[in-house]
C-alpha cells in the first residue's frame, strides 16, 4: 500500500514537470529563449531557480550526512555560510554587474563571457573545455543521493532511479528550455522548502523534542573532547571553516549558479531575489545541515557508518508513510532542479561556446539542433557515469566528483569576479588562474588516487594534511590562491586598452556619478540649513 503511495504521487509529481515544459515550449523556439528564457525572468523565479541549483540531493544526503557526523549540529554554520556569502553577497556583489555586463557584451555563457570580455577567442574555449570536463562528473554526483533513498521505498535497482530521473528532466528540459526549468525550479523549491521543515520537526519529535535531542548529543564525545557535537564550532575548526567557504564562496565561480544573473529581467530584480534567495538558502541548507547534526542519535556507539546512509535510516526510523513520500519528492526535486541547471550550462557552452567557437558560421537552427543534442548526451553520459560508479566504485570517478566543484572555483571564481569591477584585469591573468586551478585539482586527483603508495613522511606533512589531505580543502586553498593571482599577473602583463572598456564600464560609472550628485546636493543642503540655523541663533541672541 505505501508503495503504490509514493509511486502515485511521483507520477503526478512528474506529469506535473513535464506539463510545464509543453506549457514553456514556445519560449524555446530561439538561441536566447532556450538558454536564457529571453533575459526576461523575474526575481521570484530566478531566486527560486538560483537556490535549487544550489542545494541538490548531494547536500540532503551526503553532505547533511557527512558534515553533520563530522562536526555535530556545528554543522548549522554550514547553511548559514551558503545563505549569507553563497547567497546574499553573491546577489549583492555579482548580480547588478552580471546582468549589465553579459546583456552589453551579448554573452549567453561564463566562457562566452570571457571570450568576449577579453577579445579572445582561445579563452572561451579553453573555459567551455575546463566546464565541459568537470561539469560531468559533478553532475553523476548528483544521482548518489537517490539509490538508498529508492531502495528504502522501493527496493528497486538504483540504476532504474537515475534512468527514470534522467529521462523526465530531459523531456522538459528538451521542450521548454530555460523557461520550463526556472518554473519547475520554482515548484520543486516550494517542495524543498515546505520538505525540509516537516523532516527537521519529525526527527526532533521522534527524538523527545529539541532539548531532549541536544542533551543526548552532547553525551557523546570525540576523543577527549566531551560535548564535542553540540559545541558552537564542533570538534574540527578548520575543517569547518574550510567546507563552509567551499560551499559557499565556490558557487561565485559555477558557470551554472552565475548563468541565473544573465537571465533576470531587469537589474532592479536583484534587491528581491537577493532577499527570497536568502531566506530560502537559510531554510533549506541551515535545515539540512541540523538535521544531518543529529545522525549520531540514530547509530549505536563507536558505529561508523557509510555518509550516505545516514540521513535515510534517520528518516527510516523517525517519518510516517506520507512524510517518506514528501522526502523522496524533495529529494527528486532537488536533484532535478540542480540536474537541468547543469545540463543548460554545459550544452549550451558545449554549442555556443566550443563548436561556434570553431565553426563561425553556424546557421540557428544549427545551433538549436546541437544544442538539444548536447542536452540529451550529457544527461546519458552523466547517468551512465553514475551507475558505472555505483557498479563498480571505481576510485577514480568517486575522486573526479570530489574535485570538480573546487576546479571549477579554483578556474573561474577570482578572474570573473575581478573582471566586473577592474578595467586592469589581463586575460593573462586569466589563462594563469585557469591552469593554476586544473592543475592543482587534477594534482589533487593524482595523489588522491596514490594515496596507498605515498611515504608516509608525506602523508604526514603539513602541506599534504592542511592542503591535499580532502578535496575541499585542495579546492578552497586554489580558489583563494586566484585572487592573489589575478591581480599580480594583471600587474606584470600587457594592460587591455582603456578606450575598448569605456564603454563596458560606462553603466556603472553613470552609477557612480550619479550617487556622488546626490550626496552633493544632500551634503549642500545641510550646510545650507545649518548656516540658516546658525543666523537665526545669533539673531535671538
Amino acid at each position: 500500500m505505501e508503495v503504490l503511495l509514493y509511486i502515485g504521487i511521483l507520477v503526478v509529481y512528474f506529469a506535473v514537470m513535464i506539463l510545464i515544459g509543453v506549457k514553456n515550449s514556445r519560449s524555446s523556439r530561439s538561441v536566447q529563449g532556450f538558454v536564457l528564457g529571453g533575459r526576461s525572468v523575474g526575481p521570484w523565479l530566478s531566486a527560486f531557480a538560483y537556490g535549487t541549483s544550489y542545494f541538490s540531493a548531494v547536500i540532503f544526503i551526503g553532505y547533511a550526512g557527512q558534515f553533520g557526523w563530522n562536526f555535530g549540529i556545528a554543522a548549522t554554520w554550514i547553511g548559514i555560510g551558503n545563505a549569507v556569502i553563497g547567497s546574499m553577497l553573491a546577489w549583492s556583489v555579482l548580480g547588478k554587474r552580471t546582468r549589465v555586463m553579459t546583456q552589453q557584451l551579448d554573452s549567453a555563457t561564463m566562457p562566452d563571457y570571457f571570450g568576449k570580455r577579453f577579445s579572445d577567442n582561445k579563452l572561451k574555449i579553453a573555459a567551455s573545455v575546463i566546464v565541459f570536463i568537470f561539469l560531468i562528473p559533478y553532475t553523476a554526483s548528483l544521482y548518489k543521493g537517490l539509490g538508498s533513498l529508492f531502495a528504502m521505498a522501493f527496493s528497486i535497482p538504483y540504476w532504474v532511479c537515475i534512468l527514470i530521473m534522467a529521462a523526465v528532466t530531459a523531456a522538459y528540459v528538451l521542450v521548454g528550455g530555460y523557461m520550463a526549468t526556472v518554473w519547475n525550479d520554482f515548484v520543486q523549491g516550494i517542495v524543498m522548502l515546505f520538505g525540509i521543515v516537516a523532516v527537521v520537526v519529525a526527527v526532533l519529535l521522534s527524538q523527545g523534542g529539541l532539548m531532549n535531542a541536544m542533551e543526548e548529543l552532547s553525551q557523546i564525545s570525540s576523543g577527549d573532547f566531551n560535548g564535542a557535537y553540540t559545541s558552537f564550532f564542533g570538534p574540527d575548526l578548520y575543517g569547518l571553516i574550510m567546507v563552509i567557504i567551499l560551499t559557499s564562496l565556490g558557487t561565485w565561480g559555477l558557470p551554472q549558479m552565475v548563468q541565473k544573473f544573465y537571465a533576470l529581467k531587469s537589474e532592479k530584480s536583484v534587491k528581491t531575489g537577493m532577499i527570497v534567495s536568502t531566506m530560502f538558502a537559510l531554510i533549506v541548507a541551515g535545515g539540512c545541515y541540523f538535521l544531518g547534526g543529529l545522525g549520531r542519535l540514530f547509530f549505536e556507539s563507536g558505529e561508523t557508518p557509510a555518509y550516505d546512509q545516514i540521513v535515510p535510516t534517520m528518516l527510516a526510523d523517525s517519518l510516517s508513510a506520507i512524510l517518506i513520500a514528501l522526502v523522496l519528492v524533495l529529494v527528486v526535486s532537488a536533484s532535478m532542479s540542480t540536474l537541468s541547471s547543469l545540463v543548460m550550462s554545459s550544452s549550451s557552452t558545449l554549442t555556443l561556446d566550443l563548436i561556434r567557437g570553431v565553426k563561425k558560421d553556424l546557421s540557428h537552427k544549427s545551433q538549436m539542433v546541437l544544442i538539444r543534442v548536447f542536452v540529451a548526451v550529457f544527461i546519458v553520459v552523466s547517468a551512465v557515469i553514475a551507475i558505472v560508479y555505483e557498479e563498480f566504485k571505481l576510485a577514480f570517478i568517486a575522486q573526479m566528483m570530489g574535485v570538480s566543484w573546487g576546479a571549477l572555483a579554483g578556474a573561474f571564481l577570482a578572474p570573473y569576479l575581478f573582471s566586473l569591477y577592474w578595467k586592469k584585469t589581463t586575460k593573462a591573468s586569466c589563462w594563469a588562474c585557469f591552469v593554476f586551478g586544473v592543475v592543482m585539482s587534477l594534482t589533487a586527483l593524482i595523489l588522491s588516487l596514490l594515496n596507498g603508495s605515498l611515504p608516509q613522511a608525506f602523508l604526514d606533512s603539513f602541506i599534504y594534511k592542511y592542503l591535499f589531505g580532502s578535496s575541499i580543502y585542495v579546492g578552497v586553498w586554489t580558489m583563494l590562491a586566484g585572487f592573489v593571482i589575478v591581480p599580480v599577473v594583471s600587474l606584470i602583463t600587457k594592460k587591455p586598452e582603456e578606450k575598448a572598456l569605456a564603454g563596458l564600464f560606462a553603466p556603472f560609472g553613470q552609477m557612480h556619478n550619479a550617487v556622488e550628485h546626490v550626496t552633493e546636493e544632500y551634503m549642500t543642503k545641510q550646510t545650507s540649513n545649518f548656516v540658516k540655523e546658525k543666523e537665526a541663533i545669533s539673531e535671538e541672541k
